[in-house]
């Protein structure tokens, strides 16, 4: 019901074979660049405020451009890159535009080795200089460094510290362009290793390159430069000579995945966008593990490697339940577990009435959750009609039958979002009134003060788009009752790791505790907590605890959901509303190899997520009471 900003989006290609190759099989020496654009638009739910492309060309002569990239603002970004792209090629006659040899020599974007980004910003900085992939130049093919990622660093202030003390410059102080400078001067030690070992060989000039080039080893970089980063990544980079390569961090946070045949290595941020582009099979994909590297050399050689050592698994679960495409074999799956999971506590706040409920879902990311809450609900009423048929003895009539055998699960589209509408007028009233009508119901979809109308949705943060729009809306209708259905468990602490939600006052779940704290005269527990929390600042990241839990500790997850339900429920609502939540056990078992689930629990796999949190209470009390 509201959208919550997305994680960056990551696509690599390295072409495997000459681009003859791919002009005389598939009529196109743009066969990588088409795929990238396939990559990148299956993604574009990942990244909405801006693209970015990067391209090596192997083997350009000395004076030959050889590394290319182009970046773009705004929605229609992966459009606006890719023009711009063709538009080197406009000119060209047929026979230039399918001459892959005169293409190679002489056409930008012309290569074997391509990277791709979708951005959101995690962090509210904004600007094409801050738009992926950035660029580190140098006169060394080698040293020149294209560097994409998706991911959010939980440390930054200490790595800048550190690299500034040795003497580097970062261009801004934002988590890219610090990353950006520790690989590249990491790369620029690994080639100075290996220049050494070739004039120890007695090589001069284009030999001395051609050495560096093949037996540089980006494992050792990696190593070097990512052993301190504290966060959840994938990182993707490119360097002048055609060297590739894609890390995970250690928690396995950030999600990638790949695949190679003999034409083409692929890497993504989602399965189902690779097996789209490339019509293979899931079983082919492979996953990159936390903490290791996929690395492709120049001469197209691909191997993993374990960079960092692999700590808990802590998998994202919001990934599966929110961001990741539904249409991954597993992800589908695991929403229709999480919608199955909720049908005992629908159940119970509908009073098991279901022969007088409507069920529905809003928005379409909740759609696969509501089909398994129905198969759920089918289960449930099946066992119910078995019941009724077993009571009616050895020679029921056929009356009796069919009464019992069309009793249905209803099931309607009662909300509709008007994509057109967009609330664009920054007033208070006027824009509250605005999104009172970015939904359409559907008239007549119930029966006015006889049926429940139960709503399911991927999942509650903020709770305002509740508040403004669809519970005023869905109250039209006339249902007796108003149940929201929550597929994820209640969002009580922000992520670092690469969604934007970083405010404590976003959450309408930590709301509901402080005000309920207030309500029942324990505003000690949150002065106890501040307490804690200011004492800890100063102490080493790894030693901080989340004393942001006991602000909920006091409260059951109901007490919350009904708090909620007040703060969010408007003035004039005529139908009973309920607010129901997916616990965290069944979030647990839906998705059981994603653990990820600091989110909800507080359990933040990183020391920099738990320094951030006490940071994000600290500053909300401070404000709050004005320190």
């Amino acid at each position: 019901m509201e959208q919550l900003k997305h994680e960056c989006g990551v696509a690599m290609i390295r072409l495997l074979k000459p681009l003859e190759y791919y002009e005389k099989k598939y009529g196109t020496w743009m066969y990588g660049l088409n795929k990238l654009y396939l990559l990148m638009e299956k993604q574009h739910n990942r990244g909405q405020e801006g693209a970015g492309l990067a391209c090596v060309k192997l083997e350009a002569n000395p004076g030959e451009e050889y590394m290319f990239r182009e970046r773009a603002l705004g929605s229609g970004a992966i459009t606006e890159i890719f023009e711009n792209v063709q538009n080197n090629f406009k000119e060209l006659t047929p026979e230039q535009l399918h001459d892959a040899a005169y293409a190679k020599r002489l056409l930008p974007f012309a290569g074997e080795v391509y990277m791709g980004h979708l951005r959101y910003s995690t962090t509210g900085k904004s600007g094409i200089s801050y738009v992926h992939p950035f660029l580190r130049r140098n006169n060394w093919r080698a040293k020149n460094l294209a560097l994409c990622g998706n991911f959010n660093m939980t440390n930054v202030d200490e790595i800048f510290a550190r690299i500034t003390a040795i003497g580097q410059h970062p261009r801004k102080y934002a988590d890219t362009y610090i990353m950006l400078e520790q690989v590249g001067h990491r790369l620029d030690r690994e080639v100075e290793r290996v220049f050494n070992l070739a004039e120890a060989e007695g090589l001069t000039g284009m030999g001395i390159t051609h050495y560096i080039e093949e037996h540089i080893d980006l494992a050792n970089v990696l190593r070097t430069s990512s052993r301190e980063w504290d966060g959840g990544y994938v990182i993707c980079g490119l360097t002048g000579s055609g060297e590739s390569f894609a890390i995970r961090d250690p928690w396995g946070i950030r999600p990638a995945f790949w695949y190679q045949d003999d034409e083409i290595a692929v890497l993504a941020s989602e399965r189902p966008v690779i097996q789209t582009a490339l019509n293979v099979p899931f079983e082919e994909i492979k996953e990159l593990q936390p903490g290791q590297a996929l690395l492709i050399s120049k001469e197209g050689k691909i191997r993993t490697s374990q960079i960092n050592k692999p700590r808990e698994n802590q998998a994202c679960s919001f990934e599966r339940i929110y961001f990741s495409r539904g249409s991954d074999v597993d992800i589908y799956k695991e929403r229709k577990r999480l919608g199955e999971k909720l049908v005992p506590r629908i159940l119970k706040a509908i009073n098991n009435d279901i022969d007088h409920t409507v069920f529905s879902f809003i928005p379409n990311t909740a759609e696969v959750a509501f089909y398994g809450m129905l198969q759920g609900l089918d289960d449930y009423l099946n066992e119910e009609k078995v019941q009724q048929i077993a009571a009616l003895g050895h020679n029921p009539n056929m009356e009796e039958l069919e009464v019992i055998l069309s009793r249905r699960i209803r099931s309607e589209k009662v909300a509709i979002k008007d994509i057109k509408l967009r609330t664009f007028i920054a007033e208070g009233n006027s824009r509250n009134d605005l999104a009172a009508h970015v939904y359409d119901i559907t008239y007549g979809s119930l029966v006015p003060g006889v049926d429940n109308l139960v709503i399911i949705d991927d999942s509650i943060v903020r709770g305002t788009t509740l508040k403004q729009s669809i519970i005023g809306i869905l109250d039209r209708l006339g249902p007796k009752k108003i149940v929201i259905v929550s597929s994820s468990p209640q969002v009580r602490y922000p992520d670092y790791y690469g969604i934007d939600m970083a405010k404590m006052s976003e959450f309408i779940a930590f709301r509901a505790a402080v005000e309920l704290l207030k309500e029942r005269d324990m505003k000690d527990v949150i002065a106890a907590a501040y307490r804690k929390s200011k004492e800890q600042v100063g102490l080493p990241k790894e030693q901080m605890v989340n004393y942001v839990k006991d602000i909920y500790a006091p409260f059951t997850d109901e007490e919350i959901s009904a708090k909620m339900v007040e703060l969010l429920t408007p003035k004039g609502t005529k139908a009973k509303v309920e607010i129901v939540y997916q616990p965290l056990e069944g979030l647990h078992e839906a998705c059981p190899h994603h653990k990820g689930d600091w989110y909800f629990s507080g359990n933040y796999p990183t020391p920099g997520g738990v320094k951030m949190v006490n940071r994000a209470f600290i500053d909300y009390i401070e404000q709050m009471y004005q320190f």
